[in-house]
C-alpha cells in the first residue's frame, strides 16, 4: 500500500477463523432450548431426532451452496449482500442489507444481549438491570472489534472453543453420570398417519431450522479472509458439519436422560440434564456455558454484519462515512460503531422480542434467493473469466431442495403469524423508496 492509496480492509483471517465464525453464527442459545419445543411438538422420540437430522441435511445442503458462491465470487465484500446484488439488481442487495441493519441483526444482538445479561447476573447478583448489562457488553464487543478484524476473530474463536467445550461437557457428563441413552424408536407416530402429521412435522421443523440458520454471515468477511475462494468455502462446510453432529449429540443425550415426554416438559432442558448429572452445581456450570454462548453469537454478529454495511456505503448506497476504513486498524470502524450503537438503543427500548417476530419471514426469503444466485452465476460464469473448482454436490437438485425448503418456512411463518409477517415485509418494502433516493443523491453529487 503506497502512502498515497487509500487504507484497505485486511486480508488476516485464515481457515480455522472461518470455520469458527460459522459456527459462533448458528451456535447460540437456541441448542440450549430449543430441544424442548421441537419436543413438545412432535412428542416421539423418533420424530424428534428426525427433526434434527433433517435441519442437519438442509444445513448442509445449505453449506454446500454458499460454498460454491464463495469460492465463485472470492472477492465481494458483504458476501450475500453482494451476491443478491450482482445475481439480480442492486436493490435486491439494498433491501436485504437494510433488513439486516434495522431489524434482522440489530434486533437478534439486542435480544441476545438480554439474554446474555439475565445468565450473567444470575451468577454474580449484581444489582444492576439487565438492560445495563446488555448494552455495556455490546459497547465492549464493538471496541474490540474496531481495534482490527484480527482483534474481532481472536476473541470470537477463543469464545467459540469455549462454546464448543460447554456443549461437548453437557454431552459427557450426561453420558458419564447419568448413563448411555436408552430409548426406543417406536411407535415413530403418536396419532394414525394423516396429513396431521406432515403439519405437526412442519410444526417441529420451525425451532430447528432457526436453530441451524447463521452459517451466510461468514461470506460477510470474505474480502479480509487471506485465500476466501478456499478458505472460505471450507469454512462454511466444516462448520456447518461440526454444527450438525453437536445439535445431534445434544438432542441424544436430552431424549436419553429425559424421554421424549420428559424433555417436552423440560423447558430448560440443558440444564434439567445437567441436574441429573452433577445436581445444582451442574446446573451452575452450564448457566456459564449458556451465558459464553450467547457472548460468542454477539461477537460474532459484531465482527460480520458491519461489513454488508461498509459494502453498501462503497457502493454509495449508503451514508458515505460508513465506507471508511480506519489506517490503523484496517476496520471499517463507522459500520462497526453504528451496528453496536443501534443494537443497545434496540436492547434498551425493551421492544426486540416483537420485531424479531417480523423478519423470520424475510430471512429465509434471502435464504432463497441467495441459493437461486448460483443458478445465474452458473449461467453467466459460461461467458466470462470466473472459475470454481468447488461444485455443489447433486446441483441441480440440492440447490432446488435447499430453495424450497426455505420458502417453505415462509410459507408457514405467513400461515402462522400472517399480522407480523406484513409487518416484516413491511419494514423491507419501506426501503424501496430509500434505495432511489440514495440513487438520486449520488447523481446529484
Amino acid at each position: 500500500m503506497t502512502i498515497d492509496s487509500p487504507p484497505q480492509l485486511a486480508r488476516k483471517l485464515g481457515p480455522f477463523s472461518a470455520a469458527m465464525i460459522v459456527m459462533g453464527g448458528i451456535i447460540g442459545v437456541g441448542i440450549f432450548k430449543n430441544p424442548y419445543v421441537v419436543a413438545s411438538r412432535v412428542h416421539t422420540t423418533p420424530l424428534i431426532l428426525g427433526c434434527w437430522l433433517l435441519g442437519g441435511v438442509v444445513a448442509m445442503a445449505g453449506a454446500f451452496v454458499y460454498a460454491e458462491l464463495a469460492a465463485r465470487r472470492p472477492q465481494l465484500v458483504g458476501g450475500q449482500y453482494a451476491y443478491l446484488r450482482d445475481a439480480y439488481h442492486p436493490i435486491a442487495g439494498f433491501l436485504y442489507g437494510w433488513a439486516l441493519l434495522l431489524v434482522i441483526q440489530t434486533g437478534g444482538m439486542a435480544a441476545v444481549s438480554i439474554v446474555f445479561a439475565q445468565y450473567f447476573l444470575e451468577l454474580v447478583h449484581l444489582p444492576v438491570s439487565s438492560s445495563l448489562v446488555a448494552v455495556i457488553t455490546l459497547l465492549l464487543l464493538t471496541i474490540i472489534n474496531c481495534l482490527g478484524v484480527k482483534a474481532g476473530a481472536t476473541v470470537q474463536n477463543v469464545l467459540m472453543v469455549i462454546k464448543i467445550l460447554a456443549i461437548l461437557g453437557l454431552v459427557l457428563c450426561a453420558l458419564v453420570f447419568v448413563g448411555m441413552p436408552r430409548f426406543s424408536l417406536s411407535p415413530a407416530l403418536d396419532r394414525p398417519a394423516s396429513l396431521g402429521v406432515i403439519a405437526v412435522l412442519a410444526a417441529g421443523m420451525g425451532p430447528v431450522m432457526f436453530s441451524y440458520g447463521g452459517w451466510h454471515t461468514a461470506s460477510f468477511v470474505a474480502a479480509e479472509m487471506r485465500d476466501p475462494k478456499r478458505d472460505l468455502a471450507r469454512g462454511v462446510v466444516l462448520g456447518v458439519l461440526g454444527v450438525v453432529v453437536l445439535y445431534l449429540a445434544v438432542n441424544i443425550v436430552c431424549v436419553g436422560a429425559l424421554g421424549a415426554q420428559g424433555l417436552s416438559e423440560a423447558s430448560a432442558p440443558a440444564s434439567a440434564v445437567m441436574r441429573l448429572a452433577l445436581g445444582e452445581r451442574g446446573a451452575r456450570l452450564i448457566a456459564v456455558g449458556i451465558a459464553i454462548s450467547t457472548l460468542g453469537f454477539l461477537s460474532q454478529s459484531m465482527l460480520t454484519a458491519p461489513r454488508v454495511y461498509f459494502a453498501m456505503a462503497d457502493d454509495k448506497l449508503f451514508f458515505k462515512q460508513v465506507a471508511r476504513i480506519d489506517p490503523r486498524t484496517q476496520a471499517p470502524v463507522v459500520a462497526i460503531v453504528v451496528q453496536g450503537m443501534l443494537a443497545a438503543v434496540i436492547a434498551l427500548s425493551g421492544k426486540f422480542e416483537q420485531i424479531l417476530d417480523y423478519v423470520v419471514s424475510v430471512d429465509f426469503i434471502a435464504y432463497g434467493l441467495t441459493a437461486a444466485c448460483l443458478f445465474v452465476f452458473r449461467r453467466r460464469d459460461q461467458r466470462n473469466a470466473y472459475a470454481s473448482d468447488y461444485r455443489v454436490p447433486g446441483h441441480p437438485f440440492t440447490t432446488l431442495f435447499f430453495t424450497l425448503i426455505c420458502w417453505s418456512v415462509v410459507a408457514g411463518t405467513i400461515y402462522s403469524h400472517p399480522e407480523n409477517t406484513v409487518i416484516g415485509l413491511g419494514i423491507v418494502l419501506a426501503g424501496v423508496p430509500i434505495y432511489f433516493f440514495w440513487n438520486w443523491w449520488r447523481r446529484e453529487g
